[in-house]
């Protein structure tokens, strides 16, 4: 005697070996002997064989019409015999065969939109509305299924559908596993062992390189888009005092947020005042405002070649930026110092407007402002050069803080490699399309106006980072417990040292247009200059404030996408100037493993034969093809340029700009697309196994 039974929801067939009154020992075709609960044995019969009696009726099943069947069944609860018998038998007083009834159990297990299961082989039919919207469902899935295979085909033969190239970004990036798109990409990728990228470019899904960058970016940080709701700048209501000062601002050509701007009284008296003056919105702008609202969900400004996406809406930036010809509302702090020693015996801070006599340009300035023009200024003062007398005072202050801060540092700040200035030929000024010529130009790193803001800046960051400190106000820092390898910069709401800078404590207060950190800093700055000693219980935000956390943490995270996106399209623009100007080999220096850093271009790259040269080595380098998707291009060294120029230990003079540096070049694009998903027509399991 033979049983059919159910385990683990499978359907299996064995002999019955012995029987109790709760259980069944029986013993399978391939002689493994298992022990059933009485409950689970569903059929016995004498023949055929095990396997057979269930291939037999699985034959069957497909003679069963479920919607003959579902009209056939009772309304009560009924067993699967019961429905063999009224479907299969002509004469309703004798059974069906045990074939039919297996046939009839394993139709009715594997339809449950037509019967519900209510025990062990026993059902219920499912009432007539549910059904309809249980077969209206399955119909959906077999056309979903359908246009998933249509999609696939196209995508295979080169074509990409509208549906798909519409949701490119979110199928590859931050997918619905579940959508008919994104299965559709995965099917076809592996019918034509193409990887999903690969695929999705031949079949034109890609407009261009640059936009799949741009929108990719936009994807991921912008997902609403960049439009700026309609917002009026409030105005400053304080009746705030006029400076007595003559500020100018140093900036790019292409600044529009100018939050800085610097004044010089006192030259010649031996008492000299420097006046650090900063755009202040934290006069009219809000915590909790609809401004702050869209400064802080964007955190920062966005730049790129050829275009940036600013913090704030224009209107609102041109309504605190420190332009000249006007009297601009600043925060101010004033630096008192001895002229000769440059020692600084005061500080104070004021809410005043500033009169902005002059932006100056970079350049326009920088052939004008160099080191040659200020060692020449020590020995006959510029008088007949704009503003030449209080920058050659400022340069010198600069040379001072920066050998003050260098003491600290435990070295100097040594910058070996200019930085890049990248321009594009775009009259329109509209976002770029990818395809403008670019033009790139160097400038050196530490050059005189560049540190004369730069020092002016750190001096202004480190002052009001210890005034917050010293009034028991939280701020936002940046610290860096040592310069040991591995110890990063950290953002916080402690005053902590910042050994890279070599100041004791430091916070961004000083673009308060461009950065939420610096607004927030500002805010608080204000609550000091008002209420003094107070101001801890009356500034916005309070000692261990959980919404302070919460925007170093928000900026933080956007800060380094932001970063992370100026650097990937900055070696977009560089690959392009290199197949603009039929560029095929280039000279550079090796700095990691097998990579090298060009000597005239913000380019690094993994060069065949550059593995085991020493640090510094200086080579010359063949480069292969270029990838504007993954922005990857390779090259091979050709020519070794320096063998006579090591020294003892063997290799050349590390670039002190390399601390902390993990540049490297680009790889393989990371992809949320899973090739090891199942089949989007992929069909369980049968129920039933011998």
């Amino acid at each position: 005697m033979f049983v059919l039974f159910e385990e683990t929801g499978k359907f299996l067939a064995g002999r019955i070996l012995s029987e109790a009154d709760s259980s069944l020992q029986v013993e399978l075709d391939s002689g493994k002997r298992v022990k059933v609960k009485a409950a689970n044995a569903l059929l016995k019969f004498e023949k055929p064989a095990p396997a057979e009696f269930i291939a037999a009726g699985q034959r069957l099943v497909e003679e069963i019409d479920l919607d003959l069947a579902w009209e056939f069944a009772s309304d009560e609860e009924f067993g699967f015999a019961e429905l063999a018998r009224d479907y299969f038998s002509a004469d309703a007083s004798k059974p069906a065969s045990a074939e039919q009834q297996a046939a009839a159990l394993f139709r009715l297990y594997d339809a449950p939109h037509y019967f519900r299961r209510a025990g062990k082989g026993r059902f219920r039919k499912a009432p007539p509305e549910i059904l309809q919207q249980a077969l209206a469902a399955i119909e959906k899935k077999k056309q979903v299924v359908a246009q998933i295979a249509t999609w696939a085909d196209e995508l295979g033969q080169g074509q990409c559908p509208a549906p798909i190239r519409d949701q490119l970004y979110k199928i590859l990036f931050k997918p619905d596993k579940n959508s008919a798109e994104y299965k559709a990409v995965v099917d076809a990728s592996r019918a034509t062992h193409t990887a999903p990228l690969d695929l999705l470019q031949k079949a034109g899904a890609i407009a261009s390189p640059y936009q799949f960058h741009w929108k990719r970016f936009l994807f991921e940080n912008f997902p609403k888009g960049t439009r700026f709701p309609e917002l009026q700048a409030p105005p400053v209501k304080d009746e705030l005092p006029l400076a007595d000062v003559r500020a100018f601002s140093i900036d790019d050509s292409s600044t529009t947020e100018i939050d800085d701007a610097l004044s010089v009284q006192g030259l010649g008296s031996g008492v000299v005042t420097l006046g650090v003056h900063i755009a202040a919105p934290g006069l009219a702008v809000q915590p909790g405002g609809p401004i702050d609202a869209v400064g802080r969900a964007r955190m920062s400004t966005v730049y790129m070649p050829g275009y940036k996406l600013t913090m704030l809406p224009d209107d609102v930036v041109q309504a605190y930026t420190l332009q000249e010809g006007r009297n601009c509302p600043a925060l101010s702090l004033y630096l008192t110092m001895d002229e000769a020693t440059l020692e600084i015996t005061a500080s104070v801070t004021r809410l005043e407007q500033v009169p902005i006599v002059s932006n100056l340009r970079h350049d326009a300035l920088d052939n004008t402002f160099t080191e040659a023009f200020f060692e020449a200024a020590q020995l006959a003062a510029p008088v007949d050069v704009p503003w030449g007398v209080e920058m050659t005072f400022l340069h010198r202050l600069a040379r001072h803080l920066k050998g003050q801060r260098e003491i600290v540092r435990g070295k100097p700040e040594n910058f070996n490699r200019p930085d890049y200035n990248f321009k594009l030929d775009n009259p329109t000024g509209g976002e770029p399309q990818g395809i403008e010529t670019v033009s790139i130009s160097t400038r050196q790193r530490g050059a005189p106006l560049d540190l004369i803001v730069a020092e002016a800046m750190i001096l202004a960051n480190s002052t009001w980072g210890q005034w917050l400190a010293e009034h028991g106000v939280p701020g936002i820092y940046r610290s860096q417990a040592s310069m040991a390898p591995g110890v990063k910069v950290r953002m916080g709401t402690k005053s902590l040292p910042h050994a890279g800078l070599g100041v004791k404590s430091y916070a961004w207060c000083t673009s308060p247009l461009r950065r939420y950190t610096d607004l927030v800093n500002q805010w608080q700055i204000i609550a000091v200059t008002r209420h003094g000693r107070s101001a801890a219980l009356v500034a916005p935000f309070k000692p261990k404030d959980a919404d302070l956390f919460s925007v170093i943490s928000c900026f933080d995270a956007a800060y380094s996408a932001y970063n992370g996106f100026q650097s990937g399209i900055e070696r977009y623009w560089t690959l392009k100037y290199l197949e603009q100007n039929g560029i095929t080999e280039l000279t550079a220096t090796s700095f990691k493993d097998n990579l090298v850093r060009a000597d005239d271009l913000p380019l690094v790259l993994g060069a065949m034969g550059a593995q085991g040269l020493p640090r510094g080595a200086r080579v010359r380098v063949k480069l292969g093809a270029i990838d504007e998707i993954t922005l990857d291009v390779f090259g091979t060294v050709i020519e070794r340029l320096d063998t006579e120029a090591l020294d003892a230990s063997g290799a050349l003079p590390a670039d002190e700009g390399d601390d902390g540096e993990e540049e490297l070049a680009s790889g393989p694009i990371s992809i949320a697309v899973d090739m090891d998903e199942a089949p989007a027509d992929a069909e369980p399991a049968p129920a039933a196994a011998a």
